[in-house]
């Protein structure tokens, strides 16, 4: 005699938003209840079997020393080290859900990091940057390409060119983040064309999402602080994000060495709801929509 089915239904509230067009789920688990494994944050990611987004962000109780700690995933279920543009995105949704002061700080496994709201924006004091190398030649394929590398809490690779409009990136980005030199996590990858002195665009490839976002935090303070140092200038930089808006990256310099960065840009609610998880087999998960509460 066979036996049914057993269907577990969870309800799960979640805050969609976005920081300069790079989108993320955020979701209150300060009770320490929701365990979402990989298959679900990306099936939640999906763009066309769930909510949609480049990652998600969970706002949980911090130690003795931060108010908060928050953990990253990328679009593929991969937890991430640091997001800058989620971590704006979490400052707010911090101060929405738990009432948290304009100045707070949480932790993440690249440091802790401390935010400042300043109405709809958000500034944030970033770890200090490492690795820093300059002019790498790389054989990607059969071409040979100059880049630059920075880790601004999760590994960057930096590349100008004359005009980014041209570029393949998820071609171009794909290859170079996938490159044995980055093994075996890859990196981030950053095209950058120089709009001023103090001014640049930047189109970023991410790893995780695999594929070209609108913005990227960290990719843009990465390629900031490599523009400054080919350019021999100080800050505030500039930054505009494919999305098109604006993010100011502010740091100290001293021989190739990075401190006090900042990152100010925006942080924006899109909506609140409900969804449905309802598992009916054990390897087959889906959602459904409950309710909205904008």
């Amino acid at each position: 005699m066979g036996m049914a089915a057993a269907t577990i239904i969870i309800m799960l509230r979640f805050t969609k938003m976005n920081g300069a067009g790079n989108d993320f789920i955020l979701i209150d688990n300060r009770a320490g209840e929701i365990h979402l494994d990989r298959s679900q944050i990306a099936r939640l990611c999906d763009r066309h079997r769930g909510v949609g987004a480049d990652g998600v962000l969970l706002l949980e109780n911090g130690s003795n020393h931060t108010d908060f700690r928050m953990r990253y995933f990328n679009a593929d279920g991969g937890e991430a080290e640091m997001c800058g543009n989620g971590a704006r995105c979490f400052a707010r949704f911090a101060n929405k859900m738990a009432g948290a002061q304009k100045r707070i700080s949480f932790e993440t496994p690249a440091g802790v990091i401390a935010a400042e709201l300043l109405n709809d924006l958000v500034k944030l004091q970033m770890t200090e940057p490492t690795d820093l190398r300059l002019n790498i030649e790389l054989l990607v394929g059969e071409e040979s390409k100059i880049v630059h590398f920075i880790n601004s809490g999760v590994p960057h690779v930096v590349i100008p060119v004359p005009g980014f409009d041209d570029v393949n990136v998820c071609k171009e980005g794909s290859a170079v983040r996938r490159h044995k030199m980055f093994s075996p996590k890859g990196a981030n990858v950053n095209f950058i064309e120089k709009l001023g002195s103090k001014k640049l665009a930047v189109r970023t490839y991410e790893r995780g999402v695999e594929d070209e976002t609108l913005a990227c935090g960290t990719g843009v303070v990465a390629s900031a602080l490599i523009f400054a140092t080919l350019e021999n200038t100080n800050g505030p930089i500039t930054v505009i994000a494919r999305g098109g808006d604006e993010l100011q990256v502010g740091f100290e310099k001293s021989d190739n060495r990075f401190r006090n960065v900042t990152l100010t840009g925006p942080a924006d609610f899109v909506f609140t709801e409900k969804i449905e998880f309802y598992r009916i087999h054990p390897r087959k998960l889906s959602f459904r929509a409950k309710s909205r509460n904008l």
